[in-house]
């Protein structure tokens, strides 16, 4: 029986990129990794640890291709099958003025009939992003 979903993770060549984003704009914190034999960061979200970022090193790449297997780096963009990742989020307007000011695209979306406003936008992977802002009525 499931629990809860654990963390999403993120195999990139972008690791530098893909870590501001999700640190520097979206606020999430780098905090405590693992010494895998390869780069990579884990995000967190107060205590937990939310995404986990996979870094590819083009010179020595044999440590995560043992560890997590094999993927050709030229096939990673966007988020396939999976359509979005989504996080609960507060401050939406202070979102949004960082979005302008780093020139990144997003669209928003009020949900009919809930006190939902929805931001969306794509991290340096093209993986879209969903944030969740409860309790905004307008």
């Amino acid at each position: 029986m499931l629990t809860k979903l654990e963390h999403c993770a993120i195999r990139t060549t972008k690791l530098k990129e893909t870590r501001d984003f999700y640190v520097d704009l979206l606020g999430l914190e780098d905090g405590d990794r693992p010494p895998f034999p390869f780069p990579g960061h884990w995000l967190y979200v107060g205590d937990w640890a939310v995404v986990h970022l996979v870094g590819i090193d083009p010179d020595d790449p044999q440590g995560l291709v043992d560890y997590l297997g094999e993927i050709n780096p030229d096939e990673l963009h966007g988020s396939g099958a999976v359509d979005h990742i989504a996080f609960r989020a507060e401050d939406a307007a202070e979102l949004i003025e960082r979005v302008k000011n780093a020139n990144i695209a997003y669209r928003d979306r009020k949900v009919p009939q809930m006190e939902l406003y929805q931001v969306f936008l794509e991290d340096p992977n093209g993986i879209t992003v969903e944030l969740n802002y409860f309790g905004i009525t307008d």
